[in-house]
């Protein structure tokens, strides 16, 4: 009677743990978390070069609650950093006569131009989390020649090592916000899904450039089948 009991008993604290993973959504070790590019540069709480409407104190103290929480939960935090070197070739100062957020073609490509903003060793380029958060972080638009909206790969194909780390990490799934929702985090959630990744992206985490681009790559990103929820 005593082996029927622990049977029992260990069946019910088994189930009770699967059942526990199955509402909270989480799953430990398989789930990874994407931060994206949380940095002075493009918040307003920095008064960033490029600062997107909404990321103030609160917005960037929410952020970090939740990934304190994800973390907590078991998941693995991984962040992306814009790297640019002085001259970036999305810097609109690096083209003579051009303005800010002109686009222009380079080599069949249009590339949107830019402040020069995330500059590499500037305080607006440090990331705003708690470092100790991160398991690692992907810096990208190292190279002068391109952009990299992607914390995959840049707009020249060149690959970064996230896809590497995360498949090495054991990851299945991920979870991705951050800034912004109509650019790097778009790029980034859709390069996950193409690496085959199982992606949800958290839209009250996200701030976008702008409501029109926001709502279409939001879109984009649904018919890319990526998960989009208004909040964890």
């Amino acid at each position: 009677m005593r082996e029927v009991g622990f049977v029992l008993t260990l069946a019910f604290f088994v189930g009770a743990s699967i059942l526990m993973a199955v509402q909270t959504g989480f799953c430990k070790d398989i789930v990874g978390v994407i931060v994206v590019d949380m940095q002075g540069d493009f918040t307003t709480l920095k008064n960033g070069a490029l600062a997107v409407n909404g990321t103030d104190k609160a917005f960037v103290e929410r952020v970090q609650k939740a990934t304190e929480a994800l973390k907590q939960k078991g998941c693995t935090i991984f962040a992306t950093q814009d790297w640019h070197p002085k001259d970036h070739i999305s810097f609109f100062t690096n083209h003579e006569g051009k303005k800010p957020f002109e686009a222009i073609q380079i080599e069949g490509r249009t590339q949107v131009l830019w402040p020069p903003h995330c500059v590499q060793e500037t305080d607006n380029a440090a990331l705003l989390l708690d470092k100790s958060l991160f398991a690692a972080v992907v810096k990208k638009g190292q190279d002068k020649k391109y952009d990299s909206y992607s914390g995959f790969q840049d707009d020249g194909g060149k690959q970064t090592e996230m896809a590497k780390i995360l498949k090495e990490s054991g990851i299945k799934e991920l979870i991705v916000y951050g800034i912004a929702t109509d650019y790097c985090v778009k790029a980034t959630a859709i390069d996950a899904a193409k690496e085959g990744f199982k992606v949800t992206v958290i839209e009250n985490l996200c701030r976008g450039v702008a409501p029109e681009t926001s709502a279409k790559a939001i879109q984009e990103m649904k018919d890319k089948g990526i998960t989009v929820k208004q909040e964890l």
